[in-house]
């Protein structure tokens, strides 16, 4: 029997398609039983619908914060059911009344360049780097992912799969290693064996094209401060992800959500980051980060906080004179 108490917040929400999704999902930890009425919106049957059903109850758990608008509640039950067919997600949703996933809103100032999208498997706590860095994983199984996977990276996972199934542990390691080699990893996510690719993501790019947001580094004031608030923020959640191309280190330059929660904004108004007003000229990031500096919340209660981007410079300067003094000695 499920703890009612994991799904306690998200019955409480005023939406009535998140509240209706909410109480079935807590009659279903209880009774097993899938809403009767379901079965005319979906093209499944019940034995698929109660899968989704236990898949979306592990998903509640996971999820912090639980869903509770219908935006939210819609993009859990997306990615949780993203290997499932399109019109049964999409008659789930409509059974509940809630958005489609063409139908989501997207502010124009904040999409506006993005070159493609992607939908990350749960974040692991560990991938996060610093305040505005984020290593994630996306299923091969994606759409825009399957068609792009090397040849000798399915090899490998299939022989990789054959050596853990005759407890050659040897043999699967060396096969892992020859996909982790190769971009990919094969993750363990809720007891199932996902084959994934791997993505740097920066919440900022610090070139020509300056964008979004710069935390402090690791080392500076604030910076475990800023890492910390990032990875209580994504940790756990599939993340939607607005690519707008790399920078020089092969990292995707993005805008991320978790659950809707867009999360430049986020960092920005926890005082933990500055927007890149001279190249971003977004002025939902310019107010936030006003508003933050106002409140003197986060790195805001310095009095002259160190700009991350002149803090590298500096450390860039001494080591090239550090290399110089080397050399003329």
């Amino acid at each position: 029997m499920e703890n009612a108490g994991d799904y306690d917040s998200l019955e409480s929400a005023t939406t009535l398609g998140v509240s209706a999704l909410a109480h079935d999902l807590l009659h279903f930890g209880v009774t097993s039983q899938v809403p009767e009425r379901l079965s005319n919106h979906v093209v499944s049957p019940k034995t698929d619908q109660a899968k989704w059903y236990r898949k979306l109850l592990d998903s509640c758990k996971e999820a912090k914060p639980l869903p509770t608008t219908s935006e939210e509640a819609s993009t859990l039950v997306t990615h949780t059911l993203r290997k499932y067919q399109k019109a049964d997600v999409e008659g789930l949703l409509a059974f509940y009344g809630l958005p489609q996933p063409q139908d989501e809103v997207k502010s124009p100032s904040i999409t506006n360049g993005v070159k493609f999208e992607m939908h990350t498997l749960p974040v692991d706590a560990k991938e996060v780097e610093d305040g505005d860095g984020i290593t994630v994983y996306v299923s091969t199984e994606d759409p825009r992912e399957s068609p792009c996977v090397p040849p000798n990276v399915l090899t490998a996972s299939l022989r990789r799969s054959e050596a853990c199934a005759l407890r050659n542990h040897a043999e699967a390691d060396a096969f892992h290693r020859e996909i982790i080699d190769s971009g990919y990893r094969v993750l363990n996510i809720q007891n199932e064996e996902i084959l994934a690719r791997k993505y740097r993501i920066r919440l900022s790019i610090v070139c020509e094209q300056n964008r979004g947001i710069d935390a402090p580094e690791s080392s500076m004031r604030y910076g475990k401060v800023a890492k910390k608030e990032l990875r209580n923020a994504v940790q756990g959640k599939s993340l939607r992800i607005l690519v707008y191309g790399e920078d020089r280190y092969g990292r995707c330059v993005s805008d991320v959500y978790y659950n809707g929660v867009f999360v430049q904004e986020l960092m920005l108004k926890k005082g933990l980051a500055w927007h890149y007003k001279a190249y971003d000229k977004r002025e939902e990031l310019k107010t936030w980060e006003r508003e933050a500096r106002e409140r003197r919340v986060g790195l805001w209660a310095l009095s002259n906080p160190e700009k991350p981007w002149d803090w590298r410079k500096d450390r860039r300067e001494a080591e090239a004179k550090s290399i110089n003094f080397i050399k003329s000695t």
